[in-house]
């Protein structure tokens, strides 16, 4: 016996950040992702990740704070670059629920201050959006569940594996990272 489980509205996406519908449904991916509700044509701006900013040391206060490096990560923090990070659970665009994927339809940039994801190719109407995490080779492995046939086995890059292409707008928030906060 299948269930189906119908895409839902859980929270609106706000305009100004998105410029398409989208849902939030159950994903076959991780938990929950983010769906497109209508056709979206490649190389458009699809939405923006926003969530509260804060430094490095309002980062260590959030591991204080939480008391545990997995649930910051839960948390849906990402570096913007070396000294500000943006957790996208509070205040957040719903950007933070898109999955990841070895094989993404969107890409993320950096401009003027703000994080944007693009879409790489047309995006289909029910069709989960998701980007490649790539986090660093060297931070703790996380196995990925895409079910691509271009999956790595992993949301880390492969070592060796950053194109001038394509710079990683995010970084990893694992242990690796951490090291040099506690103290």
């Amino acid at each position: 016996m299948s269930i189906t489980v119908r895409p839902k509205l859980l929270r609106s996406f706000d305009p100004r950040m998105s410029r398409y519908r989208l849902r939030i449904a159950a994903s076959p991916i991780h938990h929950t992702g983010v769906f497109a509700a209508e056709m979206i044509p490649a190389g458009r701006k699809v939405i923006e990740y926003t969530g509260k900013r804060f430094d490095r040391r309002g980062l260590r206060a959030l591991i204080q704070k939480v008391g545990n490096l997995r649930a910051v990560r839960l948390r849906y923090v990402f570096e913007y670059h070396r000294n500000c990070f943006v957790d996208g659970a509070v205040g957040g665009s719903r950007a933070e629920v898109i999955n990841h994927s070895c094989d993404p339809n969107l890409a993320g940039r950096k401009i003027s201050g703000h994080i944007l994801y693009f879409s790489r190719r047309q995006i289909q109407a029910g069709e989960e959006l998701t980007v490649d995490y790539r986090y660093a080779p060297t931070a703790l492995q996380v196995r990925c569940r895409c079910g691509s046939p271009k999956c790595r086995g992993t949301i880390n890059r492969k070592r060796g594996r950053r194109s001038s292409k394509q710079p990683s707008p995010w970084r990893s928030m694992h242990m690796s990272k951490y090291r040099n906060l506690k103290g």
